[in-house]
């Protein structure tokens, strides 16, 4: 099964979200990707930070356990506090180069998180959990999510 980082990130009341145009499907979804062999999850998560936003963030910490089903597999969701930078693809980043070809976008950006109940929001079991507590706060132990295929 596949196991992946995705990363919570909030500045100003924004969350940082990839904006996808998947061949003409539009959504927002975490930033994040998949671990590979021999990395930990926190080195994946600091890696797809580097790639896909260019931030830099401070402590993090699991938030979510998702399991995404067999497609996506085991999702491991941090709370990362916000350091400094601007949202851009690493133009050595797989993103960057499939930018590239003009029909799968990634576009990292801050979304105002008054914008969250009203934007396309992939997977929504996630984005009915961001809303939940982005604003009220994180238990000490993980949620855990199940995501129906």
């Amino acid at each position: 099964m596949r196991h992946a980082v995705r990363a919570i990130i909030v500045k100003d009341d924004q969350l940082l979200v990839m904006d996808r145009d998947k061949f003409g499907v539009k959504y927002c979804a975490l930033v994040g990707g998949g671990i590979d062999p021999g990395e930990t999850a926190e080195q994946a998560l600091m890696r797809e930070l580097s790639e896909e936003t260019s931030l830099t963030v401070g402590e993090s910490r699991v938030v979510i356990v998702e399991d995404a089903g067999q497609i996506y597999g085991m999702q491991y969701i941090y709370l990362c506090q916000y350091v400094g930078g601007e949202p851009m693809l690493s133009p050595e980043s797989e993103e960057y180069a499939i930018n590239a070809l003009g029909q799968n976008l990634y576009t990292p950006k801050w979304l105002p998180i008054a914008d969250l109940p009203t934007t396309n929001f992939l997977p929504k079991e996630l984005k009915q959990v961001l809303i939940d507590h982005i604003v009220s706060g994180w238990p000490i132990e993980p949620i855990e999510l199940t995501i129906e295929d």
